[in-house]
């Protein structure tokens, strides 16, 4: 059986594989085809499955595991699988979905120590109070949910990772420039995508909720500061809990990638730059863990669609 990661272009693979994802299209002349995107525990690669008919396309489901027959080849320097030979796996092969879903490279308890370890670290009272009443909220999903349907951190324990990452560099930064307020950098950085826990359905088989799709995590995320600090008697005029609700609102940057604000004060520029560092990296180093020496990634496209390149020198 071949894991992706050990995926050679020109010959040919077989295996059990998760269907990560699965999407009906057409082609020119109108013929069905399923896009399919393969993963097991070290990585993902996508194909496509011709001439799909109805059968097909109402047994390969996202969710499911599969045996699978190809041959990985390049298209345009994007690895990929072709000439695709698929089935459902039965009862007594390989089926079970969790066994094929990448995680976190940190486990739970790790993450949960270093969290616990930041927050004590936040000196505001405000910012603390509402940080540990929102964390106390989404304890369980903080720590299950992806920090994105597939662009990065896209697997159980994403959410938690990425902002733990976050926090790390945040901590540099701060000894870099003192005059940040390191306590609103770590209160910011963990609040950021907690509502991801309201706009995803969960790891498996991750969708985008009603309020997800309506709303989003910027706008929910607010709403969930501005009911905590109603629970806990806040005033709502405060400058730091609007300072807060600020850095939240403008994490993303600009008006078209869904803030509503841009950011005005520092700490809230910085959150923005670590988000996207975290973010690319994670993607990027995605993108080429299943690439050899010398190969280019498939186009990433949050990342104006390039693809990344996979240096010889060691």
């Amino acid at each position: 059986m071949t894991l992706i990661k050990d995926m050679t272009v020109g010959e040919v693979v077989e295996g059990y594989y998760l269907l990560k994802s699965v999407e009906l299209r057409q082609t020119r002349a109108g013929k069905d085809y399923l896009a399919i995107t393969f993963q097991d525990s070290t990585g993902t690669i996508s194909g496509n499955l011709w001439d799909a008919n109805a059968k097909a396309v109402k047994e390969f489901q996202a969710g499911l595991v599969v045996y699978l027959n190809a041959v990985k080849e390049l298209y345009n320097g994007t690895p990929q699988v072709n000439k695709l030979n698929i089935r459902l796996a039965e009862d007594d092969e390989p089926h079970n979905p969790k066994d094929f879903r990448e995680k976190s490279p940190v486990n739970e308890e790790e993450l949960r120590e270093y969290v616990q370890s930041i927050i004590f670290k936040i000196e505001n009272a405000t910012w603390n109070r509402i940080v540990r009443h929102i964390f106390k909220k989404f304890d369980k999903e903080f720590y299950e949910f992806p920090a994105a349907k597939t662009n990065h951190h896209a697997f159980e324990g994403g959410l938690a990772y990425h902002t733990a990452t976050m926090v790390q560099l945040a901590e540099k930064v701060c000894q870099v420039y003192p005059q940040l307020n390191s306590s609103l950098m770590f209160a910011g950085i963990l609040l950021h995508d907690m509502a991801k826990t309201l706009e995803f359905t969960g790891f498996e088989n991750t969708a985008y909720t009603l309020r997800g799709n309506l709303l989003g995590h910027i706008v929910l995320i607010d709403e969930e500061v501005s009911k905590a600090a109603t629970e806990l008697g806040i005033d709502d005029e405060r400058e730091d809990l609007i300072v807060l609700r600020h850095v939240l609102l403008s994490h993303h940057g600009k008006l078209e990638y869904g803030s509503p604000v841009r950011p005005k004060i520092m700490e809230a520029e910085m959150i923005h730059q670590i988000d996207m560092m975290d973010a690319s990296m994670m993607m990027m180093s995605t993108a080429i863990a299943n690439v050899e020496a010398g190969e280019s990634s498939q186009r990433i496209f949050p990342l104006e669609n390039r693809s990344i390149y996979k240096p010889k020198f060691d």
